[in-house]
């Protein structure tokens, strides 16, 4: 997205058994659907696919390492070959349950630990490469910009998109404050929502350490589990109408 774009995408986890997920598909426009290996049971993600269907969102699968005991917040070193087969397994299930109600799945995101590792981790960027290929080369990767994931993914000629994050302080470099860091996760509606309109229009935001710093992104991820989510979604979603831009998807 370049600066001063006029329409921009928002996204949120869902189907995790934890949050507002019906008030917060009345505010995206994408949805991170969990696939069951980090949370979400069938049924829920079942509940979720029929929902975002109904509000006109699109639908994203959200794939994680099998760590639901962790939240998919622990690193794991896995193997190519595994990783592979546990992203091909997720994808396809949450692809089926999207499709039993009339939707599909359009773009896979990956979660948590696996999220922050295929910035940087070459071998298990080119697993989840590897698994969207795999399944349907149609399918867009959403991540960090500037990660080996996205990078590996154009190469391989699938469509990307790359993502900011509202409610999370950035690093200098451009990564995200580890969780568990303070300031790493913005509590103030106000403030998350000036931020993004900021990032919007120009381009930039700053990073923790007082710096401003560049960030391309196509969308905008709202979590959906953090106190006050509701809250938060709301405000940018206004904020961002009130700058004039144009809430929606844009073609990966």
């Amino acid at each position: 997205m370049s600066p001063g774009a006029s329409r921009i995408d928002l996204n949120a986890d869902l189907g995790e058994g934890i949050g507002d997920d019906e008030a917060m598909l009345g505010v995206v426009t994408s949805a991170n659907v969990a696939c069951g290996f980090h949370a979400g049971t069938p049924g829920e993600l079942l509940t979720t696919c029929r929902a975002a269907v109904a509000a006109g969102v699109r639908i994203g699968a959200q794939v994680s390492y099998p760590d639901r005991s962790g939240f998919g917040r622990r690193f794991m070193d896995i193997t190519t070959a595994d990783l592979v087969a546990d992203l091909i397994y997720q994808i396809g299930a949450l692809d089926a349950l999207a499709r039993s109600v009339g939707g599909a799945v359009t773009y896979v995101k990956p979660h948590g630990a696996l999220y922050n590792t295929v910035v940087h981790h070459a071998q298990q960027a080119d697993a989840v490469v590897a698994a969207v290929r795999n399944v349907d080369a149609g399918l867009a990767v959403m991540g960090l910009p500037g990660s080996e994931v996205l990078a590996r993914a154009e190469r391989a000629g699938l469509a990307t998109i790359t993502e900011a994050f509202a409610d999370r302080a950035y690093t200098p470099e451009g990564s995200l404050v580890p969780r568990g860091t303070d300031s790493a996760v913005l509590s103030d509606s106000a403030e998350i929502a000036r931020r993004v309109v900021e990032l919007v229009t120009t381009g930039r935001i700053g990073a923790i350490d007082g710096t401003s710093i560049d960030v391309d992104a196509e969308s905008i991820c709202l979590h959906g589990d953090t106190p006050g989510a509701v809250e938060h979604a709301h405000a940018v979603r206004d904020a961002l109408t009130a700058a004039g831009i144009d809430i929606g998807t844009t073609p990966a």
